[in-house]
């Protein structure tokens, strides 16, 4: 099933809109209800699932030292360097082309390096550590247009208890 629509979708850009229907506490579980709609052949274009009081929360994954801003720059400076080389390969006109791999991943690898360290210097200890980050949502919300909103409510009062 796909999640992205036709870039002609007049709903794009727009606040969606619609009656309240349902509500879950996860995405999958929204996702189950809009799924067992579509089963009982309802017309899900009049459905949307709409993620509410999102929260930004950045999960702190370790410590950020000059070590590990070294090792990560000299990581994506040998992933670039690598690439440069196997363009070279790809590209030279005879002669040993494996032999000019090595140096270009080893100059990619010093510059990155280089460059992590420099940039880590440069934030000068206001952020030391590393994260991933993600928006979350409390509860999803399934919105359906008016006229059919009665309809969809019928059908969900008869989708039956997930068993685990």
């Amino acid at each position: 099933m796909s999640t992205m629509r036709s870039p002609k979708d007049p709903r794009l850009g727009v606040q969606p809109r619609g009656e309240e229907i349902a509500s879950y506490d996860t995405y999958l579980q929204a996702q189950r209800a809009v799924d067992f709609l579509a089963d009982k052949e309802f017309g899900v274009k009049a459905v949307t699932i709409v993620g509410a009081d999102l929260k930004m929360v950045e999960r702190i994954t370790g410590r950020r030292t000059y070590a590990t801003a070294a090792l990560q720059g000299t990581a994506s400076g040998a992933y670039f360097g690598l690439f440069v080389g196997l363009m070279l390969m790809l590209f030279s006109a005879g002669g040993s082309a494996l032999g000019i791999l090595l140096p270009v991943l080893l100059v990619g690898a010093g510059f990155g390096m280089l460059f992590g360290v420099v940039s880590y210097a440069m934030l000068g200890g206001r952020r030391d550590f590393t994260s991933s980050s993600q928006v979350v949502a409390s509860k999803f919300a399934i919105l359906c247009l008016a006229e059919s909103a009665g309809q969809a409510r019928l059908l969900l009062a008869e989708m039956p208890a997930k068993i685990s």
